[in-house]
């Protein structure tokens, strides 16, 4: 009785499992991460392409407005000190328009939106209506 015992279990019905790591899969998971930073890259360019993205002001010349009059033509006030040049650009070329004083009552030093404080104040006598 021994003898087909240890036949039978010499015959192992072990299956190993498939790899978790495998060529299909590290293929899988890099094109992912391909089509991801593709919809990274794309969106960012989307982005500055229709001036969704603020762009930084920084020194001396900032970006004022810019509005688009054209499929690639736009019309940028952009300021250089106290002054404000209204520039045409269009691809290869840039051509000065007008020139004028920076307006006293800039608009873009005013913010639209009330304080900080006021919102918190509004919130805090929110909050104490809703606890009385």
């Amino acid at each position: 009785m021994p003898y087909p015992v240890a036949a039978e279990t010499a015959k192992s019905g072990y299956v190993p499992p498939a790899p978790v790591i495998s060529t299909e899969s590290t293929l899988q998971m890099i094109g992912a991460l391909l089509l991801v930073l593709a919809v990274i890259i794309g969106g960012t360019w989307l982005l500055k392409r229709f001036a969704l993205l603020p762009t930084v002001a920084s020194g001396v010349v900032k970006v004022v407005a810019a509005a688009g009059v054209g499929q690639r033509e736009r019309v940028v006030v952009v300021e250089i000190d106290q002054t404000w040049l209204v520039l045409g650009v269009a691809p290869g070329r840039v051509n000065k328009l007008h020139t004028m004083n920076k307006p006293a009552g800039d608009s873009a030093a005013k913010p639209d939106h009330p304080p900080v404080e006021t919102f918190a104040t509004q919130l805090n006598q929110s909050m104490e209506k809703d606890h009385a």
